[in-house]
């Protein structure tokens, strides 16, 4: 093996074997997970829930009770349970 590509690949390897030393709250992390959750729902119910608005939406946190309330008027009763996590 080339020394190059050993020195890259041992570079690599010592960057992915460090810490992350971003330090999240228990709040921040439930927002995040919400967030997510929400990004999911709006693509894959967007046909079903959402198909009057934007398709390349990106959800952001001020718009997970939104996207929730979408869900709980225009979901069946799997979307409306949904809506109902992404509301706690």
């Amino acid at each position: 093996m080339d020394d190059n590509v050993k020195k890259y690949l041992s570079q690599i390897g010592r960057i992915g074997g460090r810490k992350s030393k971003r330090v999240l709250t228990s709040e921040q992390s439930k927002e995040m997970l919400l967030v997510r959750e929400a990004r999911r729902a709006y693509k894959k119910y967007y046909s079903q829930c959402f198909w009057s608005f934007d398709p390349n939406l990106i959800i952001q946190k001020n718009d997970v009770r939104w996207v929730a309330e979408q869900l709980l008027k225009n979901g069946n009763m799997k979307l409306w349970i949904l809506g109902n996590k992404l509301c706690r």
